[in-house]
């Protein structure tokens, strides 16, 4: 299955895009939701969980949206595979979940969100992408700016749960 990726990501850096199937539609963003929302669908179909940990004043995590997140297979795997969830790192507004309230707290400038901290394990750098399976548990923190080229591999990884059949990471 490793090797798979390899032969996806090669042909994927050779030809520039991957085909999409006749007569399907392509959206042209991602869907991104509130966290609040991702659960609620997650409730209703069961789906993987990508959060992207975001701040307003990341310049990579500008490039990701404008670069990465633009890209149509991007767009179209992780509309089809995940719910995405875009967390701002410093929101002021609480997030209940499980029972418990996430607020932001004063830390640093601008201080940071408690579900941000929670889902990063403390370790705020940005951007931040959290995966997460069908049950809300974490399977993966992947940080930094990363092209499609190198994101799509990391997605197929996740989404084909190739993570419970190697410890090599994409």
């Amino acid at each position: 299955m490793k090797y798979i990726n390899i032969y996806i990501s090669l042909f994927y850096i050779l030809s520039g895009s991957f085909p999409i199937e006749s007569g399907s539609t392509v959206a042209e963003e991602i869907d991104w939701m509130s966290w609040d929302r991702a659960m609620e669908a997650n409730k209703e179909e069961k789906k993987k969980i990508l959060v992207d940990v975001y701040t307003d004043w990341c310049s990579w995590c500008k490039v990701m949206d404008r670069e990465t997140f633009s890209d149509s297979l991007i767009i179209q795997y992780i509309n089809t595979h995940f719910y995405a969830v875009k967390l701002n790192a410093e929101q002021k507004e609480p997030i209940l979940w499980n029972d418990q309230e996430f607020k932001w707290t004063p830390q640093g400038r601008n201080g940071v969100h408690e579900l941000a901290r929670a889902l990063c394990d403390g370790e705020m750098s940005y951007p931040t992408y959290i995966f997460l399976t069908e049950n809300h548990e974490r399977i993966r923190i992947s940080k930094g700016f990363k092209d499609a080229r190198a994101f799509y591999p990391e997605l197929v990884f996740i989404a084909e749960e190739q993570y419970l059949k190697t410890s090599l990471k994409p």
